[in-house]
C-alpha cells in the first residue's frame, strides 16, 4: 500500500479479509460510511472501541480576513469534526515510534568538543 489509504485499498482488504466479491465489500464500505455521515450530519458524535472519537464541535462567527484582498471579514458560525484517538490505538503507535528511536539511538554517537558544566556557560535548574 502507498502512503494514503484510499476508499479503494479499504475496499480490497475487506474483500480479503472476510472473502468477499468486490461488489459487496464495496457495499459494506459503503454502508460503514454513509452511516457515519449521517451520523456526523445529525451533530451526533461517533465512538470506535480501540481506535478513536470522532466528535462535532459548533465554532462560532469570528473575524477573518480575505488572504487575497486583505479585507477584514465575519466567517459564519459552522460546524466542525475532529478525531481523538483512544488511548490504545495512541500506545500503539507510539510504541513503535520508541522502538525505532531506541534502535536507531542504539548506534548514534555525538561527538562533541569537551566541556565544563560547572562553568560560565550552563545554568543547572
Amino acid at each position: 500500500m502507498s502512503d494514503l489509504l484510499t476508499n479503494a485499498h479499504i475496499v480490497e482488504a475487506v474483500a480479503e479479509a472476510n472473502g468477499y466479491t468486490h461488489k459487496k465489500s464495496i457495499e459494506t464500505v459503503e454502508t460503514l460510511l454513509e452511516l457515519i455521515k449521517s451520523e456526523l450530519e445529525s451533530s451526533d458524535d461517533i465512538m470506535i472501541s480501540g481506535f478513536g472519537k470522532f466528535c462535532v464541535k459548533n465554532k462560532k462567527k469570528r473575524k477573518g480576513r480575505n488572504p487575497a484582498t486583505g479585507k477584514d471579514l465575519i466567517l459564519a458560525p459552522r460546524k466542525v469534526v475532529t478525531f481523538k484517538w483512544s488511548g490504545k490505538l495512541n500506545e500503539k503507535m507510539n510504541t513503535k515510534s520508541k522502538k525505532r528511536r531506541a534502535k536507531s539511538n542504539k548506534n548514534f554517537k555525538l561527538n562533541l568538543p569537551s566541556y565544563n558544566p560547572k562553568g560560565p556557560r550552563w545554568i543547572e535548574i
